[in-house]
């Protein structure tokens, strides 16, 4: 007869969690200090789950991969994703708060959403694209004013004259 392991969580040591993550143990210790890491204690032993590290490991996607994260769910990272639109009593917008324009309708940013076949979560997205025309003209705009306030002319002060 063979022994079967029980299915259960994965643990590591502090050892173990500092070789998983190709880091220091003193840095490990630094980062349990301020909070920065999730951590168990089970008696005095301290233990780290599998998914914790993975979920600590941060992500910065290039440009070309930010279309992929789209396609992954950030809570379960399952790859079943729906699209589709989040709507509430209307449409949702994303305005930037830098945009003032005259005209609503141009600084409105329209959102899509995905959501997971598997746990449900809705993530939104917005167009990136219009984001950045919105930035650039906000930026523009600012320079502007800086630019028109070093040209206009100090008025000399008046001075009342006695009679």
């Amino acid at each position: 007869m063979s022994k079967e392991k029980q299915q259960g969580p994965e643990w590591f040591s502090i050892k173990e969690a500092a070789q998983y993550l190709s880091i220091g143990e003193p840095t490990l210790y630094r980062w349990m200090r301020d909070g920065k890491i999730t951590y168990r204690k089970i008696g005095d032993s301290t233990r780290f789950l599998s998914e914790d590290l993975d979920t600590f490991v941060q992500v910065f996607p290039s440009k070309r991969e930010a279309e992929k994260v789209k396609q992954v769910c950030p809570v379960c990272h399952h790859d079943d994703m729906v699209s589709g639109v989040f709507r509430s009593t209307g449409l949702n917008y994303f305005r930037p708060k830098k945009s003032k324009f005259w005209s609503v309708r141009d600084s409105n940013i329209k959102s899509m959403a995905v959501m997971c076949q598997k746990c449900g979560a809705i993530t939104h997205f917005g167009d990136t694209k219009k984001l950045e025309k919105l930035v650039a003209r906000a930026k523009a705009a600012e320079e502007d004013a800086l630019e028109a306030e070093k040209t206009v002319p100090v008025k000399a002060k008046k001075t009342k004259q006695k009679k």
